[in-house]
């Protein structure tokens, strides 16, 4: 995990004179896109196909900062002197340059359309690696899986860090990350050519295209292995050992981080990356870098700063949202060290922020603790980051630790749910995320909304996406309803009637859909002997029926007038449900008005174990008997109306 500095749109006037001596690269932001060649008419030109629909699916209206940056600017800085053009960035309108031409930076700043021009980065020298998450250890354990259902991948030792959320059920419906396009930002991807965990994702295409914002080499496989670590988390397919948590999903490698050093420019490559995910079309960034304190002190950024609107990557990152993306970074490894808070770009507002716990769901001591300085709840999330299982670059599997592997982790199980419901935006994603986690009714500092579950985040989806209407007629209620499923999933039709306090079921339906989808459904439900009035109905759908791991939830409510009941017969009472656990509705109908109906519970033995009293009037009444408290057996169920009996029933009590 590393760290770095920051901006606002005008976004050098908090980076402080450094000495120009002590740089050779800068930060030259433009006042504007005047004689810009593009036009917002004309998006096809900057924008790819993919990018464009994410917009209109999204209604994402395409605006100034979707412009490149005017190109007769970067010319004439190009032009300057002795420069080099490094990265370019349309959202902050700015480019970052590498020079040690002074003449050259004076007549920079001599331009009309230059708005600021500032030292951001020392020459690049080698250092140390800052990548401090863990120590990578090769797998020697006997790490086996526990599953006991047969799972559609076989994820041997990884499969806790999938289990934590429920991952598995997504792979097992089909949500395997297809479709999804993920950018991964980080330090560099070694030997992501030639690895065993990427034999899939190469073979298949998965990889769609690698850049690299420090070196301009245009090639990610010789540098840091940090990225590849990360990218493993998700990746990786491996039967029977390692499989990661959207294996299916397509990928773009970027390297924005230089892992040598620590300076702003490592900010402003992270949002030119993240621009480049956006307009090649791409659909989520998974970043596992953060930014606090630098090689050069005077660049830090402070606390008050994590507020998600002030630096370089925060600005970027909630942009990147704005733009339909969906953001997952790592909070930070700062939790036992004397900074201890969250790191920026995860202090952005639209910013997925993930902290670690271990496979147990206990937090680790090092992830970042929030809020951010203004006040968000942060980390949202946690995922596994102790004991990661990982990828390593001597082409063995190994674990390491850190919010850098609980990030992508999470980021691939992200991918998996979005993949079932696309029709949804980015924010409604990590908000089904959020409302999941273990901690969501009281989230707290250092695994805010906590452990995700997807069954959970499946069922709020499905509850905000689903419809149903009723209708009745000849004596019968027409249920419809729409929602998505997939074929070993059901929905229950639950009826209270005028009467009834509590709803009964009706009936089972079981899902059509050959693939998660949406599919119609329709029932019809007997009115017999149902008073009229108006009638409720409600759909329970079980998107897991084992018994182990039950998931359901009621997806929607409707409710339709009926205007006349369908008798049998008058002076007559009818019971349901039948066999009943808990309560039995007992419907009565009489001809006449009563001051006194009694409701008789007896017995095998003619004992009276239960006995209700209420008035009535003409027709049908509803009265819910209780029988939960009574030992399973059989009882008969009596009607009087004053002392006459009308009518008795069996009951088989559960």
């Amino acid at each position: 995990m590393k760290k770095i500095a920051g901006c606002v749109l005008m976004l050098l006037s908090i980076i402080p004179q450094i000495s120009k001596a002590q740089s050779t690269r800068y930060i030259i932001q433009f006042k504007n896109k005047a004689t810009n060649p593009f036009s917002l008419s004309n998006p096809t030109a900057f924008l790819s196909p993919q990018a464009i629909e994410r917009r209109t699916r999204f209604n994402i209206a395409i605006d100034s900062t979707d412009l490149p940056v005017t190109p007769r600017y970067i010319d004439s800085i190009r032009s300057a002197g002795a420069v080099t053009i490094l990265n370019t960035s349309k959202w902050l309108n700015s480019i970052s340059i590498q020079t040690t031409d002074a003449a050259a930076l004076t007549k920079i700043n001599s331009f009309s359309f230059v708005k600021t021009s500032q030292a951001i980065a020392a020459r690049t020298t080698a250092a140390s690696d800052k990548f401090v998450d863990g120590q990578d250890h090769p797998s020697n354990t006997s790490h086996k899986e526990t599953n006991l259902t047969a799972d559609f991948f076989s994820y041997g030792s990884s499969f806790a860090q999938v289990h934590i959320h429920n991952g598995e059920f997504l792979h097992n419906i089909g949500l395997r990350g297809q479709g999804i396009i993920i950018g991964i930002l980080d330090a560099g991807f070694q030997n992501y050519l030639t690895l065993r965990a990427f034999d899939s994702v190469r073979a298949n295409g998965q990889i769609l295209g690698v850049s690299d914002f420090v070196a301009h080499d245009g090639s990610v496989n010789e540098d840091n292995p940090h990225g590849m670590e990360c990218f493993s988390t998700i990746a990786a397919n491996i039967p029977g050992q390692f499989v990661g948590t959207a294996p299916k999903a397509n990928f773009y490698l970027f390297r924005s981080e230089d892992a040598s050093s620590e300076y702003p420019i490592e900010e402003h490559n992270w949002v030119c990356a993240a621009e480049r995910v956006d307009s090649l079309g791409g659909d989520m960034i998974s970043s596992s870098v953060g930014y606090n304190l630098f090689s050069n002190a005077a660049f830090n950024h402070t606390y008050a700063e994590m507020n998600g609107n002030t630096t370089m990557a925060a600005i970027g990152a909630d942009l990147a949202a704005k733009k339909g993306i969906l953001v997952v970074n790592s909070a930070g490894n700062e939790g036992d060290k004397p900074w201890g808070k969250i790191i920026t770009p995860a202090d952005g507002d639209s910013v997925m922020a993930v902290g670690a716990v271990n496979a147990s769901g206990v937090a680790a001591g090092f992830t970042s603790r929030g809020p951010s300085s203004d006040g968000q709840v942060k980390p949202d999330v946690a995922s596994v980051g102790i004991s990661t299982v990982i990828q390593l670059p001597s082409n063995v599997i190994g674990t390491n630790n850190g919010t850098s592997f609980a990030a992508p982790n999470l980021a691939g199980v992200a991918a998996c749910l979005w993949q079932g419901f696309r029709e949804v935006n980015n924010m409604k994603i990590i908000n089904a995320l959020r409302q999941s986690g273990n901690r969501a009714s009281n989230p707290n500092d250092t695994i805010g909304y906590g452990i995700p579950d997807v069954k959970k985040a499946m069922l709020f989806l499905l509850k905000d996406l689903a419809s149903s209407s009723t209708s009745s007629s000849n004596c019968e209620a027409t249920i419809k309803w729409t929602s998505k499923d997939k074929t070993g999933m059901k929905y229950q039709i639950e009826r209270r009637v005028p009467g009834q306090t509590t709803f009964r079921k009706v009936g089972e339906i079981n899902a059509i859909g050959t693939s998660f989808s949406s599919q119609t459904y329709e029932y019809t439900d007997d009115l017999t002997d149902v008073p009229s009035g108006i009638l409720y109905y409600r759909i329970r759908q079980i998107i897991d029926t084992a018994k182990k791991s039950f998931a359901a939830d009621y997806i929607d409510t409707t409710s339709t007038s009926f205007a006349s009941s369908c008798l049998t017969g008058t002076n007559a009472i009818s019971l349901s449900p039948n066999p009943s656990a808990s309560i039995v509705s007992v419907t009565v109908n009489t001809s006449v008005s009563s001051q006194n109906i009694a409701i008789r519970v007896y017995n095998s033995l003619g004992q009276l174990v239960v006995e209700f009293k209420d008035s009535k009037a003409e027709g049908i009444a509803v009265y819910d008997i209780p029988v939960s408290h009574l030992p399973s057996g059989k009882y008969y169920v009596s009607a009087y109306d004053n002392k006459e009996l009308i009518q008795t029933k069996e009951l088989i009590k559960l």
